[in-house]
């Protein structure tokens, strides 16, 4: 007899986690399946599967990271998930005394939408 996967914390409408994954340069919410330990860092899954929402960037400077790209899979857009990624993303930015650089529309849209000094203070043209 299969056993059911534990639901995951977003599916127990639970706090939604941010992982950072600084060699793959991106944040990501776990979508599905249980959860991790917090110190734990994720491994990527294969291409195509969408377990996961992501908030890619590089960095193009010594001290300057591009905000590239969020992407939500269509079953968990709505929600709130690119949110969180956003504001992640946003408060690395700070912790690391970064500048940024917003290519990504939902990023500037959350800048528009929270405009706090500390995030003005580190955006580049």
């Amino acid at each position: 007899m299969a056993h059911a996967a534990p639901p995951s914390a977003l599916e127990q409408g639970g706090p939604i986690r941010v992982e950072h994954d600084r060699q793959r340069r991106q944040f990501s919410v776990r979508l599905n399946g249980p959860l991790e330990s917090t110190s734990q860092l994720f491994v990527s899954p294969a291409p195509g599967c969408h377990d996961r929402a992501v908030l890619l960037y590089e960095y193009v400077g010594k001290r300057i990271v591009d905000l590239q790209h969020t992407e939500v899979p269509d079953a968990y857009r709505g929600r709130g998930i690119a949110k969180h990624l956003a504001k992640a993303a946003l408060d690395f930015v700070v912790e690391e005394d970064l500048k940024a650089h917003l290519t990504c529309w939902y990023i500037q849209k959350y800048v528009k939408e929270n405009p706090l000094p500390q995030y003005l203070e580190r955006l580049q043209p």
